[in-house]
């Protein structure tokens, strides 16, 4: 380990709504990860954080950056360089915006780069899936655009890209509260009608042809689904009415970001002021501070300068 690196992971927006678990989107919010020699051989690890919420950041062996650091090196059957890892946060934690997902592709890319890429991008990448359990976040996080990840049945991943329309803006909503992945899943029915699985089946081939197209009205119809919406909205207060407020600002529909709480409205450009003012505003009548921002599709994933 001779020099510094950084490595920038967006974060991610999965689901989308018939999408479970399978479908996520990388957008133009950003962790950077600064990766440098430590000095002090006396230690293995030296981790900083800045930012909001960079407290609530663990900074020994918990470290999911660290600890996908030294996945990767164990991996590869190398010893890990003593290392001292910055994190600069640009992606609020627990939110439903892919935080970890930004840690784990975060540190098994700046181990690989740092070890002189032993290996490929998708090879790590099955890595972050496997450390993770699901593809939904960390995919697209590592390659950027919007992204299909499909097991086959020897259970290797098959990856689609699906094209974004330029004209169809994301626009999130991040409330003050968090809500965990787990309790998330918790509230989650074990097992499904054939009707509701037929619902989503369908919704999602037509929410790929929306978002390939920018077709509101098929936006407007794709994003409803039967599998985790229904159970997840009632962890989040104010839900309803943040959603009717971007309904009647012209949004398309509006769709828990992952497991939540934060909301993703889609809407077009020249409604995109309007949606945002109001899912602020239908969030603060509930004295719940919010922070919305109209984003972008990141298209480059995972970079390392």
């Amino acid at each position: 380990m001779s020099h510094p690196i950084t490595v920038t992971v967006p974060a991610t927006t999965a689901n989308i709504g018939p999408g479970f678990d399978c479908i996520g989107a990388a957008l133009s919010l950003y962790n950077i990860l600064e990766f440098s020699p430590l000095t002090d051989t006396e230690k293995l690890h030296q981790i900083t954080a800045e930012g909001v919420e960079a407290q609530a950041v663990a900074t020994d062996d918990r470290n999911l950056v660290y600890q996908a650091f030294l996945k990767l090196y164990h991996h590869i059957n190398q010893t890990p360089p003593p290392v001292k890892i910055h994190i600069k946060l640009g992606v609020p934690l627990a939110r439903g915006l892919g935080s970890s997902a930004t840690a784990i592709v975060g540190g098994l890319v700046g181990a690989n780069t740092l070890a002189g890429n032993p290996l490929t991008q998708t090879e790590i990448m099955e890595m972050a899936i496997a450390i993770e359990g699901h593809p939904d976040n960390v995919v697209p996080a590592l390659l950027g655009g919007c992204q299909l990840s499909v097991a086959d049945h020897n259970h290797r991943w098959q990856i689609c890209e699906i094209p974004w329309h330029q004209d169809i803006v994301p626009v999130v909503a991040i409330p003050d509260f968090e809500l965990s992945t787990a309790e998330a899943r918790s509230v989650l029915p074990s097992h499904y009608t054939r009707a509701d699985a037929i619902f989503n089946t369908a919704h999602l081939g037509l929410l790929i042809r929306g978002l390939e197209t920018g077709q509101g009205d098929w936006l407007r119809v794709a994003i409803a689904d039967k599998i985790h919406q229904p159970y997840r909205q009632s962890l989040i207060q104010g839900y309803d009415a943040v959603r009717q407020a971007a309904l009647d600002a012209g949004a398309y529909e509006l769709a828990i970001s992952g497991a939540g709480p934060t909301l993703l409205a889609l809407t077009d450009p020249p409604h995109t002021r309007r949606v945002v003012s109001a899912m602020r505003e239908a969030w603060r009548g509930y004295n719940i501070g919010v922070d919305v921002r109209s984003l972008a599709i990141d298209t480059q994933g995972a970079k390392v300068t």
